[in-house]
């Protein structure tokens, strides 16, 4: 990171996670001078990492309420933010899980999380940053959550800003995953900006370009068992248990080989290396999400914060992109 230009530029981040985002834009050549996180194990990993100069260990809905912030936090070029989003996720409960305070993972405290992205524009509308970045699963543009973003668009148009909707998979920008997630872009209406064009193309990399020389053995009896009649072509254990014992179950636990570009990380499941039959190691999963391999997870699982965690090559990408196109001077 010492040998990183530097360009000026001034970022906040909002449900920062791990850091995977603030490590890209660090990438990128911005100064993350802060975050705002409501969990207390995410947050010591952020700030040991980070040492952000201001940082809120909260709410969204109570940093918004605070009413004074630093100056400094009124001059940014770019308020970041990921909020929660399994409610939304095609993994999840879907449409089930909206409207309801429940407690989940992210933060260990019960609330609702499908309106946090709508308090989030409440943070820009407090702060009034040049642009706002909000990135979440792809699942939010699918189905009946169509109608919540048009909320979110409306939302920002009320704030103040224009925003460009984009769908991006992280293959095609230089990490070695197939990660789609969905940015939200957005740009103060008074600068006068023009529309944001992103295209990224980057050469696809494969997961035996980056796995470590050994993972961990399976301790698991039938699924230790289950390996063990892998073939290739199958892409999890529902495979092979479909062919051995004429049922289909454990669709979430993953088999990678070597020449596919490695599937989505996730905070939950199973990714087992088809090469040796084994579990990722921590330095698959670091390699796959794009953290530096001496980045500290602390006591947390590395699966965990990688699968929640923007991949910090792919959002270095998107914040290189908007330097060029909008606030290089």
């Amino acid at each position: 990171m010492k040998d990183v230009e530097k360009n000026g530029k001034k970022v906040f981040s909002c449900f920062s996670c791990g850091g995977g985002s603030t490590m890209g834009y660090k990438l990128a050549g911005y100064t993350v001078v802060g975050n705002c996180e409501i969990d207390e194990d995410m947050e010591a990993i952020y700030k040991q990492n980070h040492h952000p100069k201001h940082t809120y260990l909260m709410d969204i809905r109570d940093f918004n309420r605070l009413g004074t912030y630093p100056d400094e936090l009124k001059e940014l070029d770019i308020l970041d933010g990921s909020p929660p989003c399994s409610v939304f996720s095609d993994a999840g409960a879907r449409e089930k899980g909206w409207g309801t305070e429940k407690t989940f993972r992210e933060g260990q405290k019960k609330q609702r999380l499908d309106d946090l992205f709508l308090h989030f524009i409440r943070t820009a509308e407090i702060l009034k940053p040049k642009i706002i970045i909000a990135e979440n699963v792809k699942g939010l543009v699918a189905g009946n959550a169509k109608g919540y973003v048009n909320e979110i668009i409306k939302a920002f148009k009320s704030a103040g800003y224009s925003v460009q909707i984009f769908l991006l998979d992280a293959q095609t920008m230089g990490v070695p995953q197939r990660r789609k997630r969905v940015f939200f872009i957005a740009r103060r209406n008074d600068l006068n900006l023009p529309k944001l064009v992103l295209d990224f193309r980057e050469k696809p990399i494969h997961f035996g370009e980056v796995r470590s020389d050994h993972g961990i053995p399976l301790k698991e009896c039938m699924m230790a068992s289950l390996i063990k009649k892998r073939k290739p072509g199958d892409k999890c254990f529902s495979d092979i248990s479909e062919r051995v014992r004429g049922k289909r179950s454990m669709f979430n636990d993953r088999i990678v080989e070597d020449h596919v570009i490695a599937p989505t990380n996730t905070s939950g499941g199973m990714s087992v290396r088809f090469v040796d039959g084994e579990k990722y190691s921590d330095t698959d999963y670091i390699a796959t999400q794009t953290f530096p391999q001496d980045y500290d997870f602390g006591k947390e699982s590395v699966q965990y914060v990688c699968g929640m965690s923007v991949p910090p090559v792919m959002m270095a990408n998107i914040a290189a992109a908007i330097y060029e196109q909008w606030l290089k001077e």
